[in-house]
């Protein structure tokens, strides 16, 4: 009987470790832990194990919103999130009759970081109300795609969760309407911006990976400047 709670336990975690779509729809139910997809279905790529619908859902030709719970990753306070979309119905997928696009790597956002109040699961959900088109890409009224999002651990693993769409003229009654009830921000989440430092151009020899030692000296070398920026910052006030 113990075995059996834990086993239920367990699933519960794993399922629970998931990134639903609520805004425009959502490809389906990925939220699948079994003997098939032991680690869950949305750790696979692409759309985490889901073939393209048929049900598609209309979004604007000038980009429109985007709506979702990040999920649930106990011990990790961050991770990161990236919007990408798919063009056409021509490429591989889990069956050929719903075939998704060839390429889903054409990015529409920055990626951007998720701040969870704790190292404890995530709460509430992210609106984007203007998620763009990708740069250079223009669409006509009937294409199909697919956007894709994606979340990444602090571990490093991926989970990908998608909404097929057909794109519809600005103003057209079959696309959803976009309120504060299915698309809204909550307030116990955080969003950061997602930057390099450059710590050696390229082309300067072989790179040298330091030791752990060595990274907690360069990391705490950098508040030695900390006095500086907070004098320039009072400076300007």
């Amino acid at each position: 009987m113990l075995s059996s709670t834990l086993l239920v336990v367990a699933s519960a975690a794993l399922a629970s470790a998931h990134t639903v779509i609520t805004y425009p729809g959502w490809r389906g139910n990925n939220l699948v832990t079994n003997e098939s997809w032991p680690y869950g279905m949305q750790w696979m790529y692409p759309c985490g194990g889901m073939p393209t619908t048929t049900n598609r859902t209309f979004w604007p030709t000038t980009g429109g919103g985007l709506a979702f719970q990040p999920g649930w990753f106990s011990g990790h306070a961050t991770a990161l999130v990236y919007v990408n979309l798919g063009l056409g119905n021509m490429g591989p997928d889990l069956a050929p009759a719903l075939a998704g696009p060839p390429n889903m790597s054409h990015p529409m956002l920055p990626p951007f970081e998720i701040i969870g109040p704790t190292k404890n699961p995530y709460p509430g959900t992210f609106c984007l109300p203007q998620v763009p088109l990708p740069v250079g890409i223009t669409v006509n009224p009937g294409d199909n795609a697919t956007i894709q999002l994606i979340e990444t651990a602090v571990h490093g693993a991926a989970l990908y969760s998608c909404v097929d769409i057909t794109f519809a003229l600005p103003g057209d009654p079959r696309i959803p309407i976009i309120n504060e009830t299915n698309c809204f921000n909550s307030t116990d989440l955080g969003v950061g911006d997602v930057y390099t430092m450059t710590l050696r151009d390229s082309g300067q020899g072989n790179v040298t990976v330091p030791s752990a030692a060595a990274r907690d000296v360069e990391r705490f070398a950098y508040w030695a400047y900390a006095p500086v920026l907070f004098g320039s910052l009072l400076a300007l006030l």
